[in-house]
């Protein structure tokens, strides 16, 4: 798997360089022990108030230096990837912020963290330093064991006791808050793969078709392999596990978090899939779906979970100064507006048997296309082609009985509105308006053939393709012509013809090929057009 990075041994201090080069001037500060002690600290810091000092090994970006900041994190202590920083890393930073009020370490409960934080912290005591330590254990994958790992809830615990620390209150009270909640945080993660380490080989141990249930965040097997699913099905199974812990009722703050490799539209169908359930009808604040707990660029997701109170409450929806939190929200419904009318109302249906056969015939074939038409467009465009035409093949299907099918005119300028709507991106509007044009034609006069390409002529204004320009144009204008002058079957002879004669064009001159270079071209048909030769041979289909 390819990284960006320069040198292996490099990438941890040039990343945290990122961090702070990037951050508002003032904000954040590292001390000069760097590279070999990485510590992230406030460069605002005056040792007035508790310090809350986490971190841990690199690769949970933006955890743990991206959560250093008023409100939050006093200082961040980094390891390598993966890599519990030293005792020394950890005392440094102890002894960079703690000042009279102490220092309250967030520990995620991985034996190297909790040694060399433990080692740090009982040292800094034995120097007069008055330092208390909280360890998070809430990943819930193992029922019963006796040391379960700490994940993405950690960062609950780092908001509750930034909050109160930044109030002023006394260590005592500040790890007594952050104890609480670290005992009431459950979390389980998801993943459809391992994550991969930058300049390490790199192994997926799982199949195509299954994911892992129950991970770390260090790149370990998860607890069980399950078979990949709909989201729907994925998250009902965690919400079930998450609510079946002991203690689980009552208003919930939900965390989603993105563990580094989900897409921002895959993670809000997961996220609209947990709010449909019981734990998330239950949740009365949401944060995320966010990457704040990573584990690199792993493909998956991790849900966690704290009850809360009044005073929780007030923690965790107080305002941070870290970019990297992402602000918790009050669940609600949607909200849904009117759209507007059109003053226009839509023609009344009507039936043509042909025309209805027509139609019906054309929009299944099309969308038994979709994924030959996708994977075509993948290795020329965007690869989403066949999904397109397939969207608005099922639009017309869904309103067939709708249709003025009695009336041309009023058929083809209703299949402009619904392809407008349905189809999306610029297939659908330059379709759109070679529907719409060739029913005003049509109105004026009743020629099917020189409707058609007034439509193509408004369409080829507006899109600014002609033939040669490897589109759908390429097929659709020689079918149209050969339309007006031979009928169908010599349409759709043209049709392929155009199709085929985009291979040898190796310059795009619009659409997304016009970014594809002329070696990726060569010898591919362009998938529009190959969708118009498609449509001609049903129509000639249905004529012999």
């Amino acid at each position: 798997m390819k990284h960006f990075f320069n040198r292996r041994e490099n990438i941890v201090t040039e990343a945290l360089d990122g961090l702070l080069l990037t951050s508002r001037k003032g904000r954040l500060a590292r001390l000069d022990s760097f590279p070999d002690i990485k510590v992230i600290l406030r460069a605002d810091w005056d040792r007035s108030k508790v310090a809350i000092i986490s971190g841990g090994g690199a690769g949970h970006e933006p955890s743990h230096a991206g959560f250093v900041g008023k409100g939050m994190l006093t200082a961040a202590v980094s390891g390598e990837i993966f890599a519990s920083p030293s005792v020394d890393a950890v005392l440094t930073a102890i002894r960079a912020v703690t000042g009279p009020k102490g220092a309250l370490l967030i520990v995620k409960n991985y034996t190297g963290d909790r040694l060399n934080f433990g080692l740090a912290a009982e040292k800094a005591r034995a120097e007069g330093f008055d330092v208390e330590m909280v360890i998070v254990a809430d990943d819930i994958a193992l029922p019963g064991i006796s040391q379960p790992r700490g994940v993405a809830g950690t960062l609950f615990v780092h908001k509750i006791a930034g909050y109160h620390a930044e109030r002023g209150q006394d260590l005592k009270t500040v790890a007594a808050q952050a104890g609480s909640a670290a005992g009431d945080i459950v979390s389980l993660g998801m993943s459809l793969s391992t994550c991969s380490v930058p300049g390490q080989t790199h192994e997926d141990r799982l199949g195509a078709d299954e994911g892992e249930l129950g991970l770390g965040i260090h790149g370990e097997p998860g607890v069980e392999r399950i078979a990949l699913q709909p989201v729907a099905d994925i998250v009902a199974i965690m919400s079930a596990r998450l609510s079946a812990t002991p203690g689980n009722t009552g208003d919930h703050a939900l965390l989603i978090n993105n563990l580094g490799a989900v897409p921002p539209l895959e993670m809000a169908v997961v996220a609209n899939a947990v709010l449909a359930t019981p734990l998330g009808r239950r949740t009365r604040l949401i944060i995320g779906p966010a990457p704040v707990m990573t584990a690199l660029n792993m493909n998956g997701f991790s849900l966690s979970l704290i009850p809360l109170d009044a005073e929780r409450e007030a923690a965790l929806t107080a305002a941070v100064e870290p970019h990297a939190w992402m602000p918790a929200v009050e669940r609600h419904g949607i909200e849904i507006i009117a759209a507007p009318r059109t003053a226009r109302g839509e023609a009344a249906a009507g039936e043509n048997p042909g025309n209805r056969r027509l139609i019906a015939a054309l929009c299944e074939h099309l969308i038994s296309l979709e994924e030959d038409l996708n994977r075509l467009d993948a290795r020329v465009g965007d690869g989403d082609t066949g999904s397109t035409v397939a969207t608005g093949a099922r639009s017309l299907l869904a309103r067939l009985d709708t249709l003025p099918l009695d009336r041309p005119a009023a058929t083809l300028a209703a299949i402009g509105d619904i392809l407008g709507t349905s189809m999306g991106g610029s297939s659908g509007v330059l379709l759109s308006i070679f529907f719409t044009a060739a029913a005003k034609a049509m109105a004026d006069k009743s020629n099917i053939s020189a409707a058609l390409l007034a439509g193509l002529d408004r369409m080829a204004f507006y899109g600014g393709a002609e033939v040669g320009d490897r589109t759908m144009v390429d097929a659709l204008s020689p079918a149209l012509h050969a339309l007006a002058s031979g009928g169908v079957a010599a349409a759709a002879k043209a049709a392929a013809s155009g199709a085929e004669s985009t291979k040898a064009m190796t310059k795009a001159k619009a659409g997304r090929s016009s970014y594809v270079g002329a070696r990726d071209l060569a010898d591919v048909a362009d998938p529009g057009a190959v969708a118009v030769a498609a449509a001609f041979t049903v129509v000639a289909g249905l004529q012999t």
